[in-house]
């Protein structure tokens, strides 16, 4: 089955940034919209307590399990946000690491930025993500 999502890159902007600008999924694409994905265990429990890093990899694995449970993968998503809870720069850049190595060359466009706090105990990393497939 052929890939809805299209990356678009500017070579207007600069090379910088690690992810396109842009993407695009064409109408008659079925579009999934992910709640924030969360750094949680089954039990409930929250993973990788006090590790930006580790969060962010619990994330991208329950991410993958919603994505299959809705028809798809991490190659359907059009774009993330990934909050981290934290004002340190160096805290957002472990947790972005981790998010940018998972997506590997299908580089979405993503936003990160610090929050102040998150919904559940000890956690520091949330990702929601737009997907986009046809059937």
């Amino acid at each position: 089955m052929p890939k809805a999502v299209t990356l678009i890159r500017s070579s207007s902007l600069s090379d910088v940034a690690e992810y396109a600008y842009a993407a695009t999924a064409p109408a008659e694409a079925r579009l999934i919209f992910l709640a924030g994905s969360c750094p949680l265990n089954h039990d409930g429990t929250t993973a990788g307590v006090g590790d930006f890093a580790a969060q962010a990899a619990k994330c991208i694995e329950n991410m993958r399990v919603a994505l299959a449970d809705a028809g798809a993968d991490l190659r359907d998503v059009i774009s993330t946000r990934v909050l981290v809870a934290s004002a340190r720069q160096s805290d957002l850049v472990a947790a972005w690491e981790v998010v940018r190595d998972a997506f590997g060359d299908h580089d979405v466009p993503s936003t990160l930025m610090g929050v102040t706090v998150l919904g559940y105990d000890d956690q520091l990393v949330e990702i929601e993500a737009v997907a986009a497939v046809t059937d």
